[in-house]
């Protein structure tokens, strides 16, 4: 999600072995997508009710514009643009994505489901890890069906905060 570029700065990561979505359509996941849980981070500390949006030009770059609202003050929003890519179209799970170039992080796509209505993105280090829905609310049990994948990745999932407020 937000400034997800600072997930390519650490140099002494640790790469999970894990599996990404077979047959990802990026077109399919352009849009809108609501930030349910997330393990906590830096670039998204303070802020709840976050939002992505996805939207694909004709080159395959995909335009990523994050929004979350700032628990401090409920009437200010901070916002940061950045794009994203598949470096290699053999696993169109497996994006990029830059909010400050040249740097650059892993935003892979390990879980979704066959409507497209709910995913699980994380990166290979484990340290980031989103449950993301269409809606801004989701089944518990999906949310645990998720956790329970990323637990198997070895996410530290008992870690996840809920990001959606009132």
């Amino acid at each position: 999600m937000f400034a997800t570029s600072v997930l390519g700065l650490s140099c002494s990561a640790t790469y999970h072995a894990m599996e990404t979505v077979e047959g990802f359509d990026i077109s399919r996941y352009m849009g809108k997508w609501y930030e349910i849980s997330r393990l906590p981070n830096s670039f998204e500390e303070g802020l709840e009710n976050n939002t992505a949006f996805y939207e694909l030009s004709e080159n395959g770059e995909v335009t990523v514009v994050n929004q979350g609202r700032v628990i401090a003050d409920k009437t200010r929003f901070k916002q940061v643009k950045g794009k994203a890519w598949v470096p290699d179209p053999k696993e169109p799970a497996k994006l990029k994505v830059s909010f400050f170039w040249p740097f650059s992080g892993d935003y892979w796509v390990l879980k979704i489901n066959r409507d497209y209505t709910h995913v699980l993105v994380g990166d290979p280090s484990g340290k980031y890890l989103w449950i993301l829905a269409r809606e801004n609310s989701l089944d518990p049990k999906i949310i645990n069906e998720l956790k329970a994948h990323a637990s198997s990745l070895g996410f530290p999932v008992e870690k996840m905060i809920s990001s959606i407020a009132d």
